[in-house]
């Protein structure tokens, strides 16, 4: 794969997995937000493990594997895909998007506390600047309940992410291979979600049209499944730094299309802070890229 190409697969799915918060945005008007995450890992899952077994892959059966998939299942599809859903309900789509890209300082700080790995100097002050910024995105929150629960449940979700990132690599999983483990971790959290959001939320809200099914499609297809397998194409093709860019485009276009289909604008201080969590991403991932490089 030329480099031309590594760039164009890395911009793809930024502006796929950016549009995904305006995606989940129009779903939500004729939905809840568990029952929209628990149909978005029924549609996914069943897409990839579908894809899986057509390539003549295997389910895996061994405990170790199913209890590790598990555990990343119920951190990265359930509780963070929840949360997201709960938070993007709340805020604007853009707002969501740089909340969301704290992910990867959360990784840092995990990595270091279960894994030992450590953080450069470089990386220390991507950090500082990334939390500052998430402080100062948060800040207009506080004056209102409903925006305050939005940002604190995508703080979490990032962090719930961040976790399972991190427990994949803590863990040996490379008896699965990346599209069928997404595949298995989704329809377990379906299995998880879909009852939970039933119990809590019912149906009663949930308009059945194209208003939904659309976005729910989108959220689910190009936003989960098909960016996922890009991304295993990235990360072995692409150089760190290049597969490192996807963590900065991502809120750039999730504001991008907030403001483009959607009409929402940011206001000084989440546009003030939106631009200090992606220079703080921005300098973390380009750390641990220039560490991995000299490995």
């Amino acid at each position: 794969m030329s480099s031309r190409l590594v760039l164009l697969t890395i911009a793809l799915v930024a502006v796929l997995i950016g549009g995904n918060f305006t995606a989940l945005k129009f779903a939500l008007d004729h939905t809840t937000p568990l029952l929209m995450a628990s149909m978005r890992t029924v549609v996914g899952g069943t897409f990839l493990i579908s894809f899986a077994l057509l390539r003549g892959e295997r389910i895996p059966r061994r405990r170790e594997d199913l209890l590790n998939i598990f555990v990343v299942s119920f951190s990265i599809t359930t509780v963070s895909s929840g949360l997201l859903l709960i938070g993007v309900n709340r805020v604007p789509a853009g707002v969501a998007s740089l909340v969301s890209s704290t992910m990867p300082m959360f990784t840092a700080v995990l990595a270091f506390l279960l894994m030992g790995t450590a953080v450069s100097r470089l990386g220390r002050v991507g950090l500082l600047v990334g939390f500052a910024g998430t402080a100062v995105l948060a800040s207009p929150s506080l004056q209102g309940e409903t925006a305050a629960i939005g940002i604190f449940a995508l703080v979490i979700s990032a962090l719930a992410w961040a976790f399972g990132t991190v427990y994949m690599k803590w863990k040996d999983m490379s008896r699965v291979t990346p599209v069928m483990l997404v595949g298995v971790q989704l329809i377990m959290s379906a299995l998880v979600l879909v009852p939970f959001a039933l119990a809590v939320e019912g149906t009663a809200e949930t308009e059945w049209t194209l208003g939904l099914f659309v976005p729910l499609a989108y959220a689910a297809i190009p936003a989960n499944a098909v960016t996922f397998a890009l991304m295993a194409t990235v990360v072995r093709k692409a150089t760190p730094t290049q597969a490192a860019a996807t963590a900065y485009l991502i809120p750039v276009f999730g504001v991008f299309f907030g403001w483009l289909i959607r009409g929402e604008l940011l206001g000084p201080a989440e546009f003030f802070g939106g631009l200090l969590v992606i220079a703080g991403v921005y300098l973390l991932v380009n750390a641990n890229a220039r560490a991995a490089s000299l490995t």
